[in-house]
């Protein structure tokens, strides 16, 4: 059974909701992800991502004010709720499992002839 499902850029979404807390909107969530990760996303991309994540019961997002600036409309932010800490937490243990299972040995590997520890 799945318990909780993630994936790698619903991951990376959550996560940066997470750092920009109170500020997490759509272009500001767009603008951290490229700014942290030096990767561009799209903006189709990410509303399916937070679309996906709201459905799952991951995030709940609020209308704040409306703007001149923005015609307005207001800005929809996103929040994590208690599921998707939940969530979370799971796939960061998870990761960190299989992470300290892999034998030291799996760490020596061999580029060009040589062989290099990893440590």
């Amino acid at each position: 059974m799945k318990k909780y499902q993630l994936g790698e850029f619903e991951e990376i979404v959550m996560l940066t909701i997470g750092v920009l807390y109170k500020s997490a909107y759509g272009v500001s969530i767009k603008k951290e992800i490229e700014t942290r990760l030096s990767r561009n996303v799209s903006v189709g991309a990410l509303q399916t991502a937070l679309i996906r994540l709201e459905d799952k019961g991951y995030l709940k997002s609020y209308g704040g004010e409306a703007t001149e600036e923005r015609a307005g409309r207001p800005k929809k932010y996103f929040q994590i709720t208690a599921l998707g800490k939940k969530a979370m937490e799971y796939t960061k243990s998870t990761r960190d499992e299989l992470w300290s299972a892999i034998p030291k040995m799996a760490w020596n590997v061999k580029m060009g002839g040589a062989l290099i520890v990893i440590r």
